[in-house]
Order: C-alpha cells, then structure tokens, then sequence
C-alpha cells in the first residue's frame, strides 16, 4: 500500500468531507475538494474547517513523505478568499524544511481560477516509527 493509499484510506474525516489526494512526492502533496451545499457556512460560503482539512491531508502527505510517521503539532491559517459552491479548491503542500523531527510545511489553497483562497502553515512531530506503507503514490 502507497502513503497516498494509506491516507486516502485511512483519514476518513478527510474523505467522507470530500477532500481528495491526487499526488505524493517526496516533499510536495495535491488535495482536491469541489465545494458542495455541504461545505458552506450561514454566510453562504465555504465553511473555515473545510479549507482546513483539505490543507490538512495535504499536509500529513507531506509530512509523511519521508517515511517516519509525523503528526501535526501547530498549524495556522489565513482565509483570503470566499469560495462557493462548485469551486474546485486545490491545496499543493510544500516542504519548506525538512528537519528531521520537526518539519515545516506550507499549503497554498487556490480555486480553479487560479485565485490564492487561503495559506497554511504547519509544523509536526517525526517519531522514529515507520508507517506501513511501500512508496509514495
């Protein structure tokens, strides 16, 4: 089983929200999700914690793509665009350092316009355990 497998199978909050893990590298993750009726606020959009768990699998792809298993120990978000109801928001998830227990990452949310919705910032915990996965996609 892949990382991108094992998440896609395993984070199920991620998934029953909709979020969708479409490319692992080493160092680099691709999350989808299409705004839906479901995803929305009484403001009439994109709820804040949708945005967030989309970062959020893309982030744990990132984070794990190293092989030790890592878990988020901070995260920030900054929301600075409105998406509505079948916008695509695509988060790509950047390794900016790779320290070997405390990684920092960085997610840019767009749309399908291209238009940068939200950025997120995350750091994590690598323990010395390995996850039961053999590659990345």
């Amino acid at each position: 089983m892949t990382l991108k497998d094992f998440l896609s199978k395993n984070d199920r909050f991620a998934a029953n929200s909709g979020c969708i893990l479409k490319e692992v590298r080493e160092g680099y993750a691709c999350a989808e999700l299409v705004v839906t009726a479901e995803h929305l606020n009484a403001g009439g959009v994109c709820q804040g914690g949708a945005y967030f768990t989309l970062a959020d699998i893309a982030l744990a792809a990132v984070m794990n793509s190293h092989e030790g298993t890592t878990f988020g120990i901070e995260n920030n978000i900054m929301f600075l665009h409105s998406a509505k109801v079948g916008d695509v928001l695509i988060a790509e998830a950047t390794e900016v350092y790779n320290h070997h227990k405390i990684p920092y990452v960085e997610v840019r949310i767009t749309n399908q316009n291209g238009e940068l919705c939200s950025v997120v910032t995350g750091l994590a915990y690598r323990k010395d355990t390995k996850l039961p996965v053999d590659g990345l996609m």
